[in-house]
């Protein structure tokens, strides 16, 4: 079920006016989209971040404005505690949008108890999805992770219909061979060309005999 929010129309202000909001336990908020006029609004503080906690993009706006709106982009505060202003954008149930989904790790990878050491490379993952079908985020698990293995954006199973807007082998996550052996590969010299034997030249003790003579 989708979370509903309800939302007071606000007048377009400066940063007094944005201060005064937030004391008051609100969220300043603009929705656009589908060609409409851009609506200035205010949104119940603990209500948005607890949407947000839970994952929520998709939310139906009730009070001022009754339509279902998705949440495009949060402003944070510099420790990123609290949220200062939210853009929301309205969508219809079916209609396909472009945002980027958090990726998650789970387990436990085997090439780690090996000595191995693992990099995420990919936190996040852009695709284009429609948005009632838009995941809270992508569970990849590592449990099968070895010594040297990767995961890539293609072992990430998308919601039907789903498309990453990223190259398929692009690597999620890898779990690197110890430090020690990539050293000691690095560092070893490659083997050099033998020296090649020069058709006609001479030896040392032929050169002596050919002196005497």
């Amino acid at each position: 079920m989708i979370e509903q929010i309800p939302v007071e129309l606000r007048s377009p202000g400066g940063k007094r006016s944005n201060k005064r909001l937030r004391a008051s336990g609100k969220v300043p908020a603009i929705l656009y989209g589908h060609k409409q006029e851009n609506v200035c609004l205010s949104v119940p503080r603990d209500a948005l971040a607890a949407a947000v906690r839970h994952g929520t993009r998709l939310i139906q706006l009730t009070g001022a404005v009754r339509e279902q709106a998705y949440i495009k982009e949060l402003q944070w505060d510099t420790w990123g505690k609290e949220i200062l202003h939210v853009d929301l954008t309205r969508v219809s149930a079916h209609e396909r949008i472009r945002t980027e989904v958090p990726i998650e790790l789970r387990g436990d990878a085997p090439g780690v108890k090996e000595g191995g050491r693992l990099a995420q490379h990919l936190h996040s993952l852009p695709i284009e999805c429609e948005v009632d079908k838009i995941p809270e985020k992508f569970v990849v698990l590592i449990t099968e992770l070895g010594l040297g293995g990767a995961i890539t954006v293609k072992d990430i199973p998308l919601p039907e219909g789903a498309k990453a807007l990223v190259d398929p082998d692009e690597v999620v996550v890898v779990c690197h061979a110890p430090a020690g052996e990539e050293e000691a590969e690095e560092a070893a010299p490659a083997p050099g060309p033998a020296e090649p034997e020069v058709i006609g030249r001479k030896k040392a003790g032929e050169e002596e005999e050919e002196k005497k003579e």
